[in-house]
């Protein structure tokens, strides 16, 4: 049987998650909210308070939905799941009913497959990680923890990011590149060439963003 679930945040991101678990015919309990001043309730599902109410469940009883999103800084994100899985809650591996995931596919834990999304054979998804609305992930990519595939992006066969990575909307990564951990490729980018750990890139052909002046 599939356990209730408390979903994290209740920002737009939390609103997209929640709308696929009802989809999914996953119970939610509520949502939690470190702002006091968020919606009391949101597609129907009430406001519970703090992220302290989680603390009130045990944690073999319920598991948890991360609604925090990340554009560009997964250490909001990543900060909630490591908080609440050293506390030893698990989060709930999600896919949108309209995703297509091939049989073969790993998915870690707290991953999150939103609508339209294709996920080829032989990817794997590490923990944390969003793949959303629209992504296209083909063969053989290995998407590393706490990474945001923003919507329309296209990693091409054989892509490897490193962890806390972000691919911007409608980004192409092609065949056989390497993208370095807590490294930002910008919206609409095409990346031609392997991207360095903490590098921000951008353009067509994608290349190193320049700052300061």
């Amino acid at each position: 049987m599939t356990l209730p679930v408390i979903v994290i945040g209740g920002g737009g991101h939390a609103q997209v998650v929640i709308e696929a678990l009802h989809r999914c015919e996953i119970e939610i309990i509520g949502r939690t909210d470190a702002d006091a001043g968020r919606d009391a309730d949101c597609l129907g599902v009430p406001m519970l308070g703090g992220d302290e109410v989680v603390l009130e469940h045990a944690p073999d009883s319920i598991r948890l939905v991360n609604g925090i999103g990340s554009v560009g800084d997964a250490g909001a994100r990543q900060g909630v799941f490591e908080r609440f899985r050293a506390g030893g809650y698990r989060f709930a591996t999600m896919v949108h009913p309209s995703a297509v995931v091939a049989q073969d596919v790993v998915l870690g834990e707290g991953v999150q497959v939103m609508a339209g999304v294709v996920v080829q054979p032989g990817c794997r998804v590490g923990v944390n990680t969003i793949l959303n609305t629209g992504a296209m992930v083909d063969h053989h990519c290995v998407i590393g923890d706490h990474t945001h595939i923003a919507p329309g992006a296209v990693l091409a066969g054989n892509v490897t990011t490193g962890n806390g990575v972000h691919i911007g909307a409608g980004a192409t990564v092609i065949q056989n590149i390497d993208v370095g951990a807590d490294s930002v490729v910008a919206a609409g980018a095409v990346v031609v060439d392997a991207v360095a750990a903490g590098t921000r890139v951008a353009g067509v052909p994608a290349r190193p963003m320049v700052t300061g002046g």
